[in-house]
């Protein structure tokens, strides 16, 4: 008899309310089904009866570890229908915070990631460095979490202190570079956790529409920093990391390397940020029309869908998290690995099933 294991949804390999039901051979994995929906917290439904100010309050809260993804996307479908511009210094800092937000979820993945192969002692590494990003966002925002930086036609606070943002910014390339990445790619302890463990294909990637670094770990380069820039991004250099393995090393790797660019974007924003206003001044009042607004999250594509009739509420809000795109991508990586892998496979597309479950 082939047991089904239920993992979920509340159980210690999970981060988060999820359930996750494993068809076994002995310890194989022959298949698995991914159920979502423990968490629904109508966000949606909410922002379409709230005012525009506290509707960018609320999508705020769609996820605690990239919150500013969200009000960035929903500040620029708004500025869309109202025809805002945003002033320069504004595009400026939208990119840092958006950049050393990246750096916060990166790390603390990659922090989750050592812990559940084993590696102590990296753990403790990552989230030293992870600290660190949180220090400069505080200074920045006021806040550690939600940082309220976002708002249609610009920012609500300036970066009072550009050389903290720069030299924290070196400190976690440095130590990403001489640290981080050799252990991760070369350590033997993670080699033999990760390599050829939770396979995902380019086609599968490509046919369950994966985004983000778990695409990019399987050789699809899609950046919507590169391919629909925005803000800023196409005056900046640096470079897309992409691996075709398509293993938990390569999603592993992706991220590593994409801290490092990050730290690059930070620096080079902050050394070339204009002096000027950050903002284009009071709440706008939003005319009628809709608007789609699209850009690159920690986990990948973030989209927002907003509709106006002139009204101070919107008539719809529609949000797309990476999670949702990434979520189908577990089935096949599961299939034919052991059941010790599971935690470990489904860690590696950094879920966030609870934004999902907006």
């Amino acid at each position: 008899m082939s047991p089904v294991i239920p993992v979920g949804p509340y159980h210690p390999a999970l981060e988060e309310p999820y359930k996750i039901s494993l068809d076994c051979e002995g310890e194989t994995i022959r298949d698995a089904d991914i159920e979502v929906g423990f968490n629904f917290r109508a966000i949606e439904w909410l922002a379409e009866r709230k005012n525009y100010v506290q509707a960018l309050t609320l999508v705020e809260r769609v996820c605690g570890i990239c919150s500013n993804v969200h009000t960035l996307t929903f500040s620029r479908a708004v500025e869309t229908i109202a025809g805002l511009e945003v002033p320069e210094r504004a595009r400026y800092i939208r990119v840092i915070v958006a950049e050393a937000e990246r750096l916060h979820s990166h790390l603390l993945w990659a922090g989750v990631a050592c812990e559940l192969i084993g590696f102590q002692t990296l753990f403790m590494t990552c989230f030293a460095l992870r600290e660190q990003v949180m220090d400069v966002l505080e200074a920045i925002s006021g806040n550690r979490v939600n940082y309220a930086m976002n708002r249609p036609g610009g920012v609500n606070r300036d970066i009072a202190d550009p050389a903290r943002v720069l030299a924290a910014a070196r400190n976690v390339r440095t130590a990403t570079e001489r640290q981080l990445i050799p252990v991760l790619t070369t350590d033997r302890t993670v080699h033999a956790r990760c390599a050829g463990v939770g396979l995902l294909t380019r086609e599968d990637a490509l046919a369950l529409g994966a985004v983000g670094p778990t695409a990019r770990a399987s050789g699809l380069g899609q950046d919507i920093r590169r391919s629909a820039p925005y803000e800023i991004y196409d005056r900046l250099d640096f470079d897309v990391p992409v691996r075709t393995d398509g293993d938990v090393l390569a999603r592993v790797t992706v991220r590593a390397l994409e801290i490092v660019e990050s730290c690059r974007i930070i620096e080079q924003a902050v050394e070339g940020m204009p002096e000027g206003p950050w903002s284009s001044g009071d709440f706008p009042r939003i005319p009628a029309g809709e608007a789609c607004a699209r850009i690159e999250g920690p986990r990948g594509e973030v989209f927002y869908y907003v509709a106006s009739d002139g009204s101070d509420v919107p008539t719809r809000v529609r949000i797309r998290t990476p999670t949702f795109q990434n979520m189908p991508t577990v089935r096949p990586m599961v299939r034919g690995m052991t059941l010790a892998d599971a935690p470990l496979i489904q860690a590696s597309i950094d879920p966030c099933y609870s934004c999902t479950d907006r």
